[in-house]
């Protein structure tokens, strides 16, 4: 297994799985104009999915196309990190893990318009243009929460307290980035995690919200190690193509 198609399978899953998650808000948004944003951001994150798998098919050179790859692998082949894989709950957990991503995923695409592998920044270049809106999207909304009503302050802060232990699994590296990372494909994952957290201060300031300091962190999930949660996404995600093999929309 190639570096790169290691990769892209964790860039391609990442959105996947949280473009599953944002489609379940579809039709039970807290009102109309939030229903049709997640359900939009949800078809981005699709959208994402397809030009990173297509192009780690392509890469693999087995003959896997974006559906084989996002529809007919098992739970532990799986790369994505465990923090999108976390239930949608309320309105407030939804925007902050929304949030966590977004201040992540941002300056990554912004780094990886300048990548060495020209097919890999012209996809980031293309879904930088839709995360921007994502990020903007989802900071205003930890914004009006945390620094809104008790409740919402409360509720908001509370899904921060549990879903940042799932954040540092977002910087994780192995010999595959290692090998990238020398080859000008990727770039450094402390630079990006300073960006991210400089992000996220920022906004966390502004909604009166306080980072948790326990220190206790989880990942796993770019390793296929999830959580009970992806199993339920799955059967979902999957059914069709499981029940119709080779079917095509």
């Amino acid at each position: 297994m190639s570096a790169l198609f290691e990769y892209l399978v964790r860039l391609g899953d990442d959105s996947l799985i949280l473009g599953h998650r944002l489609s379940e808000w579809c039709g039970h948004g807290p009102i109309l104009e939030e229903d049709i944003a997640m359900t939009n951001i949800a078809l981005d994150h699709v959208g994402q999915t397809t030009s990173l798998l297509k192009y780690a098919g392509e890469v693999e050179g087995k003959g896997r196309t974006e559906d084989d790859l996002a529809f007919l692998r098992f739970e532990r082949e799986y790369r994505n990190v465990l923090l999108v894989e976390q239930a949608n709950e309320d309105f407030g957990v939804t925007m902050m893990r929304q949030f966590l991503f977004d201040a992540y995923r941002k300056p990554l695409y912004e780094q990886l318009t300048k990548s060495s592998d020209v097919q890999l920044a012209a996809i980031a270049e293309k879904s930088l243009k839709e995360t921007k809106y994502h990020l903007k999207h989802s900071a205003e909304w930890v914004i009006r929460l945390g620094d809104g009503t008790d409740e919402s302050h409360e509720r908001v802060q509370t899904a921060l307290n549990n879903l940042w232990r799932y954040t540092d699994e977002l910087f994780y590296t192995d010999q595959n980035d290692v090998e990238l990372l020398a080859n000008g494909v990727i770039f450094s994952s402390e630079e990006l995690k300073k960006s991210w957290m400089e992000m996220v201060k920022t906004v966390l300031d502004r909604a009166t919200l306080t980072i948790p300091n326990n220190g206790w962190q989880r990942e796993g999930g770019r390793k296929g190690l999830h959580s009970e949660h992806l199993g339920y996404i799955l059967a979902e995600l999957q059914y069709m193509q499981r029940a119709y093999p080779g079917m095509e929309w």
